[in-house]
């Protein structure tokens, strides 16, 4: 007779159901040593797709390897990614070691990211709420991260980690860099082993204080990597959030090849200065300042972090205008309706790119009549200048807000 222990291993839960609830399923399984696979189903749209959903149950049951068990499935209109990591979550739970994976299709183009694309702004998705993924792309933001720490309970961690997995294939993005927070390691190590499988474009390392976990994070990928044939780039960014973080910021930078920006976590860092985050910004100023010349100093992007008042765009504007005036480069964003507003505050003026072009104009004539000097009426214009005005111009073209050739971009 089994124990206890023994019978409660057998039996688990995973998902969420209710009035309140969409884009979810609930999944009850009961191991059984016999009788075959029966299934109990529940579903708002039973009558368009409840066969389809108990065809795609038996499917990843019979991947994993399940051969007898009793499901009861209460569905809120889940897609086939979300059914899949539910019943996943559950088999896991209940204590079974899978012969297999099942994986939802990938039917769309995921392009490669660069080092130094735009990442103006980073919208926040929390890794359990399958609901928000589907229509994320469509906010125009630069990365959609999923998130796999702060916004996700200790219990659902395991969930979540099979949530993002198939929403990594499953979901078209658009143009969004496809980007996973994981949690801090060594737990985040197991979230390396299920989605870089997948190929995310970066990884964001949460609670990052030393050089040494950025390798660790590294090695981590370059291994799974390896084992499934990944050869896409997958880029890291080291989220500070601490007083000893930022004192190592430099090394940090430098600790990986993988790594293309660095970013700041304020909400962790002023907790751990004992201090309040102010609208200011005051008591980080330092921090941030250190963050942005490390990273300047190793080639690489300095991102901001969020503003957490969702409803003070005009707080939000201030912020973002000042944080591009110190050299940051982007920021997270925690709400869709943020996004306008980052975008617009870290584009370059008109008379910014009016003065650039002026610039490079003057530089290439000086250089198509082997002039060293590049001069602009009385003034001589130095070198650093010169690179600043080429920077802004290419950076105006990257947001669409000039052509190819600098003339500026006409709008529908």
């Amino acid at each position: 007779m089994a124990s206890i222990a023994e019978l409660a291993l057998r039996r688990a839960e995973a998902g969420r159901c209710g009035k309140d609830v969409r884009s979810d399923c609930k999944v009850s399984i009961e191991l059984a040593e016999a009788g075959g696979v029966l299934i109990e189903l529940r579903s708002r749209v039973e009558a368009y797709y409840g066969d389809a959903i108990r065809e795609q149950i038996l499917e990843v049951l019979l991947a994993l390897g399940v051969k007898h068990a009793r499901l009861h499935i209460e569905d809120e209109g889940a897609l086939p990614f979300v059914i899949g990591a539910r019943v996943e979550a559950a088999v896991l739970r209940a204590g079974v070691h899978p012969e297999g994976t099942w994986l939802p299709a990938c039917d769309h183009e995921r392009p490669l990211s660069s080092r130094d694309r735009l990442r103006r702004s980073r919208l926040y998705l929390p890794g359990s709420e399958s609901r928000l993924f589907v229509n994320a792309g469509l906010y125009g933001a630069d990365a959609i991260i999923l998130d796999l720490e702060d916004s996700v309970h200790a219990d659902e961690k395991d969930a979540a980690r099979l949530l993002v997995r198939n929403a990594l294939r499953a979901i078209d993005f658009g143009g969004a860099e496809r980007m996973v927070r994981i949690n801090q390691l060594p737990l985040g190590l197991a979230d390396l082993d299920a989605i870089v499988p997948e190929a995310p474009d970066l990884i964001l390392l949460p609670k990052t204080e030393t050089p040494d976990q950025a390798v660790e994070a590294d090695l981590r990928i370059t291994e799974v990597a390896r084992k499934h044939d990944v050869s896409r780039p997958i880029w890291m960014m080291p989220i500070i959030e601490s007083a000893l973080g930022i004192e190592n910021a430099g090394a940090i930078a430098a600790a990986s090849e993988r790594i293309v920006a660095l970013t700041i976590g304020l909400e962790d860092y002023t907790a751990d200065l004992g201090v309040v985050k102010t609208q200011s910004g005051d008591e980080s100023l330092y921090a941030r300042t250190r963050l942005l010349n490390a990273a300047k100093a190793e080639g690489l992007q300095a991102i901001d972090s969020v503003y957490s008042d969702v409803a003070d765009m005009d707080g939000l504007r201030s912020w973002a205008e000042r944080s591009r005036a110190l050299g940051f480069e982007g920021m997270g964003c925690i709400h869709p309706g943020q996004i306008p507003v980052v975008h617009r505050a870290y584009a370059p003026t008109a008379a910014e790119i009016a003065k650039a072009m002026k610039i490079v104009v003057a530089f290439d004539e000086a250089k198509a009549m082997g002039r060293g000097v590049v001069s602009l009426g009385s003034k001589m214009i130095d070198p650093p200048v010169v690179q600043r005005a080429l920077e802004l111009v290419e950076r105006a073209r990257q947001m669409g807000i000039v052509t190819a050739n600098g003339a500026p971009e006409e709008k529908a």
